[in-house]
């Protein structure tokens, strides 16, 4: 739960209602204790820290020198977490403009230097079909879009085919709803659409679970691509 969408819209289609309504405090590493803003919009839902605690107790030995994508940024209070904690590069993406700008004046305020991360504004469908990314290849994942617009299947999607991560790649998921059946379904999908375009000698795509945590209504895991 973090942030704003990449989605179609904020979360919940609100609209900022003052440029800095509220903030969230980086809780490891290099920048801990220091606060990134978010904007006062519908939806905008910062990860709480006993959450992000376990993500990242889940990416410790994984996290330094990775190549991060925070696909719905919101208040980039994941992408920040993982470069605080020795993540190479960061690529933020979100969809609302007001919010955009207030992860660049976050970036600028952590004095991160320009190399370490690319914040994009637009969807994050979108942004991963069009070849915006400086970065071709992530190691670390982060799909947290709205809950109710399932916007996290065309993000994983899109991931998939245009190559981003492999089966090395950790994948972050978040949602309000059982994760496992829906990338069955989701592996189906991309396995039947597999077969048409090249009907032998495709490898079967799925997903393995690393690890996977339920804090009340919310269920969160973490991911992996196999192929056989």
């Amino acid at each position: 739960m973090k942030k704003s969408s990449n989605g179609r819209q904020p979360k919940r289609n609100g609209k900022a209602k003052s440029a800095a309504a509220g903030d969230v405090r980086i809780i490891g590493g290099q920048f801990k204790r220091r606060v990134v803003r978010f904007i006062d919009a519908d939806g905008l839902r910062p990860t709480p820290d006993r959450l992000r605690e376990t993500l990242f107790n889940w990416l410790l030995a994984d996290i330094h020198g990775a190549c991060v994508l925070d696909s719905c940024a919101g208040s980039g209070v994941l992408g920040f977490e993982a470069l605080s904690r020795g993540a190479a590069h960061a690529t933020f993406i979100e969809v609302n403009p007001a919010q955009s700008d207030m992860l660049r004046q976050s970036a600028e305020q952590l004095q991160l230097d320009t190399t370490a991360y690319q914040i994009i504004q637009g969807t994050a469908e979108q942004v991963l079909t069009q070849n915006q990314l400086t970065q071709r290849h992530f190691g670390v994942v982060f799909i947290d879009p709205p809950y109710a617009q399932d916007l996290w299947q065309p993000i994983l999607t899109a991931l998939i085919t245009q190559s981003l991560i492999n089966t090395d790649t950790l994948i972050y998921l978040e949602a309000d709803k059982d994760l496992d059946g829906q990338l069955t379904e989701l592996a189906n999908t991309l396995n039947e659409g597999l077969s048409i375009q090249q009907p032998s000698n495709q490898a079967t795509i799925g997903f393995d679970c690393l690890k996977q945590t339920k804090v009340g209504q919310v269920v969160a895991g973490l991911y992996q691509l196999s192929s056989s």
